[in-house]
């Protein structure tokens, strides 16, 4: 395992993994940080299905794995979008 690499830049998927008794919601904050600190030109989906092929494997029942899981269904279906971005310009 990397820790510090151009897929978890800050190691902050790396160290989830590490802390005993982590929690799922510890989990969600710590990958949108994550996600936040990746280059903006990065293509997340195949980034984070990088990152289950690197960790999934060996830790199939961590919080961590499904919060990325989670993250990749959310990608492949798009949410319709509030505010005002949904509303039709005059």
């Amino acid at each position: 395992m990397i820790k510090g690499d151009a897929l978890d830049p800050k190691g902050l998927i790396y160290e989830s993994y590490q802390i005993d008794g982590i929690t799922k919601a510890e989990c969600r904050t710590i990958f949108l940080d994550w996600a936040l600190s990746l280059p903006l030109d990065t293509d997340t989906g195949p980034t984070i299905r990088s990152m289950l092929e690197r960790y999934g494997p060996t830790a199939e029942k961590h919080p961590m794995t499904e919060v990325m899981r989670e993250g990749l269904q959310g990608m492949a279906t798009p949410q319709r979008r509030g505010g005002w971005k949904s509303r039709p310009r005059h």
